[in-house]
């Protein structure tokens, strides 16, 4: 009796699971059913007739209605509700009606498209992105008006026949799906000026690919390419190629061909040379970075006359050519995490360059605080070792006999006025002709380099150009003074006086309000100026080989932007202490000094422990 009670309660049991499951499968079908009518409602599809627009994007649609397919067809009940008058005040007007030319059905859950979708003979975008396609009808090669074609997002591996009999296609995006090959007929879009092919699984690509000669731009990163065919050349009309994150070792030398390309990423690769790109005048960015390029060629380089972008970072490059210098349009260089020791100076003449990232390499000519400083600082320092004389060949600051030709002092008044800069460095003069200082005060110039030549004084002349001046360059000269109407260039930021015979500066310097770097290197000052201290935007200090002999805490305190300080190779016989209180300091260099402590091990430590170590020496009150 007992197992034939567990039996019917077995039997109980078993009808209510099924009558919830059936309720629940009701509920959810009730609620899909709602969700497609309620994402088509008619609304929608009249305002498609009237526009040619239909988007139906982002409602979680697995199957479209038959009515997506053919909007022009009216149900019984609105051929019923239809007017035909012409009078009517009804808005929906039969004659009103024009053909779909946009349908986006993106970010659904749909598997197949109805093909049906010939119906649309007048469509030009068709957008049927994110969603879980594999194939696409045959009907949907009718669209011969198609012009804009996306299928990126989907589950295709191989791109459907269809697609090649779309001769008008001019876009066609299929990034992000599971392509493992390129069909040959891809070559028949011949009106294809923009090709998305990145994050496939693609490990060639077919040779009639460059039968594509209208292609502007082509993406094929991140893929499997291991080489790619020659006839990539003929993509003549290319502007924008990524071949970035593949598996690319060398690129076909008929890139050279490509005259158009504007931008060229090839990063994360395994390059290991760059190739030759002499009819490539227009390329203005290359991307190259993370691979293995190990020589920076100067025959390279010759090629790029207009780049303004060159990104080889983390790669094996030991050397830069001198001839970088003809990059006269670069504006941004990164070759950080390679392998340089050095860098030609030449690169601190390019006129235009705004970025230079060298950090990560084992520099051993450059000091790490000067890497610090920036793009402009380290580009003026490369350009003041071009100017030295111990480092330029039969160059020096003495010139024997020197005469003052005026001849080297002509200067072209029109470049003049563009650039608002007046270069006279190295013209072996002796004195600053008067007509040349009234040319640059009527062009109002804001640089002026007077350096390395022989010049004695600074005439009173200058007084009338000082007010506009921001970059003073008077290093490697013979001055034993400046005159105290400099205190007149209140704009000045930059002021270099380093190789001269200077003692002392004039109280004038005060004056200097935006004075933001001095230069006073290879003078003879005993002290550092005290008309320094009140510039309260000064950050660079540099007096390096001087006979300076004490340092005045209290005074360098109250310059509250100092970041870096130079004293080495002086005569300073004490540190003090207090000096460790300047905590903005980044960079602070007393090393070939006649002080015993701190010892060189606490120096070889860094700015940071050398401050540490002063402020631990400060008598405790």
């Amino acid at each position: 009796m007992s197992s034939k009670l567990q039996e019917i309660k077995a039997k109980a049991l078993a009808e209510k699971k099924k009558q919830l499951s059936s309720a629940k499968g009701n509920f959810e079908s009730c609620f899909f059913r709602q969700l497609k009518e309620a994402s088509l409602h008619p609304r929608i599809i009249k305002q498609a007739r009237k526009s040619g627009v239909l988007n139906l994007s982002n409602r979680g649609i697995a199957e479209m209605p038959d009515i997506v397919w053919n909007i022009t067809s009216l149900t019984a009940e609105e051929t019923k509700e239809l007017s035909v008058s012409i009078d009517s005040s009804e808005d929906d007007k039969w004659w009103d009606y024009v053909d779909l030319t946009k349908l986006v059905l993106a970010s659904n859950t749909l598997r197949s498209v109805s093909p049906n979708i010939s119906n649309y003979k007048r469509l030009n975008v068709l957008d049927l992105h994110d969603n879980c396609l594999s194939d696409l009808p045959s009907s949907l090669g009718e669209l011969t008006c198609l012009t804009k074609l996306n299928i990126g997002r989907n589950q295709f591996e191989v791109l459907p026949d269809c697609i090649f009999s779309l001769k008008s296609l001019k876009s066609l995006q299929a990034q992000h799906n599971k392509l493992r090959c390129l069909n040959d007929d891809i070559g028949n879009l011949t009106f294809l000026e923009e090709l998305d092919l990145s994050f496939n699984n693609l490990k060639k690509l077919p040779h009639c690919i460059g039968f594509l000669s209208r292609v502007t731009m082509l993406n094929l990163s991140n893929n499997e390419l291991a080489q790619l065919p020659v006839e990539m050349g003929d993509m003549i009309a290319l502007k924008h190629l990524d071949l970035s994150k593949n598996k690319l070792k060398s690129l076909p030398t008929l890139m050279e061909m490509l005259h158009h390309l504007e931008q060229l990423y090839i990063q994360n690769n395994n390059i290991i040379q760059l190739p030759l790109l002499s009819n490539c005048k227009s390329l203005k960015e290359i991307h190259a970075g993370f691979n293995s390029i190990a020589v920076l060629s100067t025959e390279f380089l010759e090629t790029l006359p207009n780049i303004k972008l060159l990104d080889l970072r983390d790669n094996k490059i030991s050397e830069i050519p001198d001839t970088i210098c003809s990059l006269q349009s670069l504006e941004r260089f990164d070759v950080s995490n390679n392998a340089l020791s050095s860098l030609p100076f030449t690169l601190g003449t390019l006129p235009h360059l705004k970025f230079l990232s060298i950090d990560g390499n084992p520099m051993r000519t450059i000091r790490r605080d000067i890497i610090q400083r920036g793009t402009v600082q380290l580009l003026r320092w490369l350009r003041s070792r071009i100017e030295d004389p111990s480092l330029v060949r039969n160059v020096s600051c003495e010139v024997d006999g020197a005469q003052n030709d005026t001849s080297n002092c002509e200067v072209d008044k029109y470049a003049m006025k563009s650039t608002k800069a007046l270069p006279l460095s190295n013209k072996n003069m002796a004195s600053i002709p008067k007509d040349v200082i009234e040319t640059a005060r009527d062009a109002e110039v804001t640089t002026i380099d007077l350096s390395r030549n022989s010049i004695a004084s600074i005439p009173d002349e200058f007084e009338m150009v000082l007010p506009k001046l921001t970059e003073l360059n008077l290093g490697y000269n013979k001055l034993n003074s400046i005159p105290s109407f400099i205190g007149l260039g209140q704009h000045l930021q930059y002021l270099d006086l380093r190789n001269n015979h200077l003692q002392t500066l004039p109280a004038g310097i005060a004056n200097l309000s935006s004075l933001r770097e001095i230069n006073i290197c290879y003078n003879r000052f005993h002290s550092l100026p005290s008309a320094l201290y009140g510039l309260k935007k000064l950050e660079i200090i540099l007096a390096s080989d001087n006979q300076v002999e004490d340092i005045d805490a209290n005074g360098l305190s109250q310059i509250p932007t100092l970041t870096v300080l130079d004293l080495h190779n002086n005569s300073i016989k004490v540190v003090p202490p207090e000096l460790g209180n300047l905590r903005n300091l980044r960079s602070l260099l007393l090393d070939g000094n006649l002080f015993r402590n701190p010892r060189p091990a606490i120096l070889s430590k860094g700015t940071p422990a050398l401050l540490e170590f002063l402020r631990s020496r400060i008598p405790q009150s």
